[in-house]
């Protein structure tokens, strides 16, 4: 078996690299041009600069689907781009009379 040596340079890249990893897990310091995957609430209402009421109506009304995971609600950043865009339709079913 062959013995390596690390250097406190190996250690201290090392800590960087799983700092940054960590940082981009919460989605408090993804790589710049990389999205977070999942959004929660307050990103969603500063990113489509909109109230919590609106954001419920939004959630009620099928416009965002979302995710409840232990209490915390959370967002698939491709359904937010959508609404961004405009693409994004109410899956609220209408009976019609």
């Amino acid at each position: 078996m062959a013995t390596e040596i690390i250097t406190r340079e190996d250690l201290e890249a090392f800590g960087e690299k799983l700092i940054g990893q960590f940082k981009a897990l919460i989605g408090g310091g993804s790589p710049e041009g990389e999205r977070p995957k999942w959004l929660k609430s307050y990103q969603v209402k500063n990113l489509l600069k909109i109230s919590s009421n609106t954001l419920q109506t939004l959630r009620d009304n099928g416009t965002i689907p979302f995710t409840k995971i232990g209490g915390i609600l959370y967002y698939n950043f491709e359904d937010i781009q959508k609404v961004l865009k405009g693409e994004a339709q109410s899956k609220r079913i209408r009976l019609s009379r």
